[in-house]
């Protein structure tokens, strides 16, 4: 059982940054893969970034292309923490911005059903 969360939300301006964190407690975060998903209201959750630890200093990283050279996902194995580093924010990006974590057969997936265990989410308001 892998328990998570997040933390770092907050309002932002347009052009801005903000930096979130998930925590997670329980056993070998090393090894799942750790994902940020995220839900604007009247839409349905979508897939933000991935990150997945392959040993040694290898990580798989992957971003949804509205977000890539935007959003850095990183992770630290030893604090069991996983982050997304939010620049350049825009109207678009806010959202309640959730971690998952799973045990994925694949270097990466967008899938949010490949994701076993979930965080109660943060809130990300960008305004214009």
């Amino acid at each position: 059982q892998v328990q998570l969360v997040e933390s770092g939300g907050g309002l932002v301006q347009a052009g801005g940054s903000l930096r979130l964190s998930c925590a997670a407690s329980g056993r070998s975060f090393s090894s799942y893969a750790m994902g940020w998903f995220r839900q604007a209201p009247g839409k349905e959750r979508e897939f933000v970034a991935t990150t997945r630890w392959s040993g040694g200093s290898v990580y798989y990283v992957y971003y949804a292309d509205s977000v890539k050279g935007r959003f850095t996902i990183s992770r630290d194995n030893a604090k069991n923490t996983v982050y997304l580093q939010m620049n350049s924010l825009k109207a678009e990006d806010t959202a309640v911005y959730y971690c998952a974590a799973g045990t994925l057969r694949t270097r990466y997936s967008e899938d949010d059903d490949d994701y076993d265990y979930w965080g109660q989410g943060t809130q990300v308001t960008v305004s214009s």
